[in-house]
C-alpha cells in the first residue's frame, strides 16, 4: 500500500510536491491573498445586507437604502473581481508546477536504463506523466487553496453569525453533526473510487498502447475478437470505478442539501418563537432572519466542497506519489566518467566479461576479446548464444557484472557518458523512425547535419533515388514509426543516419535480417561503405553479409567456441560456422 493510501496524511510528501512552488511564490501569496480578503468579504457583504433590512427597509428610508445597495452592489463587483483572481493564480500555480515537473519527469525516463523498460509498461509511464500530472495540478486549482479559502470562509462566517445571534446560531447548527458524519462517509467512498479509476485508467493506457503498436500481431493472428473483449472486461472495470463515484455524489448533493433545507426550517421556526416576545424588534428578526438565510447557504456550501476538495488533494498526493516513485528510481546509469578527450582510435577489448540481465542467470560469460582499430569483428550464433547483449554493453545500455571493457585501454566508466555514446552509432534490426520528415529522422534535430551532407550519405549508400522519388522527398513525412517505408528502406535511413553522425565505431545488429533481396545488395554495398576505415562490429545471421570480415567469433550460450576469418573457420570440419554456413549454402540451392 502506497504512504498516501495507507494513512491520512504524508507531511514530507507534501512538503515535496510544494517546494515546486518556490519559483512561484509570487502567484501563490497572490492567491492566499486572494483567498484571505474573500473569507472576510463574503460575511461582510452579508452584514451589509442586514443592515439594509434593519436600517433601512424598516424605515422607509429611502436614500440610506440606496446607498448602501450601491456600496453591497461595489462589494459584489470586487468580490467577483478577485474570485477571478483566486481562481486564475491557482490554477496557473498548478500548470507551472506540473509544467516543471513533467519536464523533470520525462529527462528522467530518457535517463534511466534499459533494464527498467524491460519491467515497466509504456503505457503505466504515459499515464505517470500525463493523467497523474493533472492530478498533481488539482492540489493546488482545486485543492489546498480551495481548502483554505473553503475553512476560512467558514471561520468568518461562523463568527459573524455567532457575533450577530449566539443562540440563533446554536440553533441552526443542530443538523451539522449529520452533516459532518455524511462527509466522512462520502470523504471515504469517494476516496476509493477515485483510487480504482486511477489503477483502471493505467491498465487502460497499457492495453491500448500495446495493442496498437502490436495491431499486425493482433491482425496476422485474428485476435481482433479476443482483444476487443479483453478491451471492454478492463473498460468496465473503468465504468464501474466511475459509477461508484457518482453514486457517492448522487446520495451526498441531496443530504446536503435536505440538511440545508432543515437549517433553514429551523431558522423559520425560531423566528415565530421569538415574534410575539415582549421587546423584540422586528426590524431585528427581519435582518437576523435575512442574514442567515444567506449565511446558512455559505456555510453549507463549503462545507459540501470540502469533502471533494480532500479527496482532490488526496487524489494529487496519489499521483504525486506515483511520480516521485519514478524520479526516485536508481535505475541510472552512473556517469562518474570525466574522459572527453579520447582519439577513439577504435580498439575495444573485452577481458573475462561475464554479464546477467537477472542475476545469476548470465548471459555471457567470461567474455575475452580484442577488436583492433579499423577492424570489423562478426559475431554470429543462435538467438540467445548473447550477440545483443554485447552491443549494449559496449553502448553503457546496460552495465556488467564482472571484467572489464575497455576502448584504446581506457575503461568504458571513465568516459563521459554523452562522449561515448557520440562516437559509437549502432544501427538495429528494429528501425525506429519517428512520424517526421525523412530528413529530420536522419540528423535527429542536429541543426550541424546539413541538408547537402544528408543527400551526399544518401547517395553514398544508395538510397537517394528512392528517397527523391517519393512526395516531397526529404521532406517526406514517414509517419509514425515510418509506417510508409519498407523494411529495406527504412533500414538503409538508419545507414544515412549512421554515416552523417561520422562515428568512430559502427555496429550493426541484425542489419540485412528480414528484407529483400534487392534491399540486401543496397544494404550489403551501404555496409561496405561505412565500414571503411573505422572500427566495426557486425551481428548477422546472414553469413553473406560478414564474409569479408577481418575476424568471426561464434558465440554459443554467451561464451567464446569459434573466433577466425571466413578462410580459416571453414576449414574446421566440425566447426559450428562452418555447419551454419553449408546450411546456409544448402537453403539457397
Amino acid at each position: 500500500m502506497s504512504k498516501v493510501q495507507g494513512k491520512a496524511w504524508d507531511g514530507k510528501l507534501f512538503k515535496r510536491v510544494f517546494s515546486y512552488t518556490k519559483p512561484y511564490r509570487k502567484i501563490l501569496y497572490g492567491a492566499l491573498v486572494c483567498t484571505l480578503i474573500l473569507s472576510v468579504l463574503s460575511p461582510l457583504r452579508v452584514e451589509l445586507i442586514k443592515r439594509m433590512v434593519t436600517d433601512f427597509i424598516v424605515n422607509s428610508d429611502i436614500p440610506g437604502l440606496t446607498l448602501f445597495a450601491i456600496i453591497v452592489f461595489v462589494a459584489l463587483i470586487f468580490e467577483t473581481i478577485l474570485q477571478f483572481f483566486d481562481a486564475y493564480l491557482a490554477n496557473i500555480l498548478g500548470q507551472y508546477v506540473i509544467k516543471d515537473l513533467r519536464v523533470e519527469l520525462f529527462a528522467h525516463i530518457t535517463k534511466l536504463r534499459l533494464k527498467f523498460f524491460d519491467k515497466n509498461p509504456i503505457g503505466m509511464l504515459v499515464t505517470r506523466a500525463v493523467s497523474d500530472m493533472e492530478t498533481i495540478s488539482q492540489i493546488f486549482s482545486q485543492g489546498l487553496i480551495s481548502i483554505i479559502g473553503d475553512i476560512l470562509k467558514l471561520i468568518g462566517v461562523l463568527a459573524f453569525m455567532f457575533w450577530t445571534n449566539w443562540q440563533l446560531t446554536l440553533f441552526v447548527l443542530i443538523p451539522i453533526p449529520i452533516l459532518l458524519i455524511a462527509t466522512n462517509i462520502f470523504k471515504k467512498a469517494i476516496k476509493k473510487s477515485f483510487q480504482d479509476v486511477r489503477t483502471s485508467v493505467s491498465s487502460l493506457n497499457t492495453f491500448v498502447q500495446e495493442r496498437i503498436t502490436g495491431m499486425a500481431l493482433v491482425k496476422v493472428f485474428g485476435r481482433e475478437e479476443r482483444e476487443a473483449k479483453a478491451f471492454a472486461e478492463i473498460n468496465e472495470r473503468h465504468k464501474k470505478a466511475n459509477i461508484r463515484s457518482i453514486w457517492a455524489y448522487s446520495i451526498f448533493f441531496p443530504v446536503v442539501e435536505i440538511l440545508s433545507a432543515l437549517s433553514l426550517g429551523l431558522l423559520v421556526v425560531y423566528i415565530l418563537l421569538q415574534v410575539n416576545k415582549p421587546g423584540v424588534s422586528f426590524g431585528k428578526l427581519a435582518g437576523d432572519m435575512t442574514a442567515f438565510i444567506l449565511y446558512i447557504n455559505m456555510l453549507y456550501r463549503p462545507i459540501r466542497m470540502l469533502a471533494d476538495r480532500f479527496n482532490t488533494l488526496q487524489m494529487g498526493m496519489v499521483g504525486s506519489e506515483r511520480v516521485f516513485k519514478i524520479l526516485d528510481t536508481d535505475e541510472v546509469i552512473e556517469n562518474k566518467g570525466t574522459a572527453t578527450d579520447l582519439s577513439f582510435d577504435g580498439k575495444i577489448d573485452f577481458k573475462e566479461v561475464s554479464f546477467a540481465y537477472e542475476a545469476p542467470n548470465y548471459v555471457l560469460k567470461n567474455l575475452n576479446f580484442t577488436v583492433n582499430e579499423g577492424e570489423t569483428v562478426a559475431f554470429i550464433g543462435a538467438t540467445g548464444a548473447g550477440k545483443t547483449s554485447i552491443i549494449n554493453l559496449l553502448g553503457r545500455f546496460y552495465e556488467y557484472q564482472k571484467g572489464s571493457i575497455t576502448i584504446d585501454g581506457v575503461d568504458l566508466s571513465d568516459i563521459e557518458l554523452k562522449t561515448l555514446r557520440q562516437n559509437i552509432a549502432v544501427v538495429l534490426q528494429d528501425v525506429f523512425l519517428y512520424s517526421d520528415s525523412i530528413y529530420n529522422n536522419i540528423t535527429l534535430g542536429n541543426d550541424e547535419i546539413t541538408k547537402e551532407e544528408v543527400i551526399a550519405a544518401a547517395k553514398l549508400v544508395g538510397a537517394h533515388d528512392f528517397i527523391s522519388n517519393l512526395p516531397n522527398g526529404y521532406d517526406f513525412n514517414v509517419k509514425e514509426r515510418g509506417g510508409l517505408l519498407s523494411v529495406g528502406q527504412r533500414q538503409l535511413i538508419a545507414f544515412i543516419r549512421a554515416y552523417v553522425y561520422q562515428p568512430k565505431i559502427l555496429i550493426l545488429d541484425e542489419a540485412t535480417s528480414s528484407i529483400d533481396t534487392e534491399s540486401e545488395l543496397l544494404i550489403q554495398n551501404a555496409i561496405e561503405k561505412l565500414t571503411k576505415g573505422r572500427t566495426s562490429i557486425v551481428i548477422a545471421h546472414r553469413l553473406s553479409t560478414i564474409r569479408n570480415a577481418d575476424k568471426i567469433i561464434v558465440l554459443e550460450k554467451g561464451e567464446i567456441i569459434e573466433v577466425g576469418s571466413h578462410n580459416e573457420l571453414i576449414l574446421l570440419e566440425d566447426g559450428a560456422y562452418r555447419k551454419l554456413y553449408e546450411y546456409q549454402l544448402e537453403g539457397k540451392e
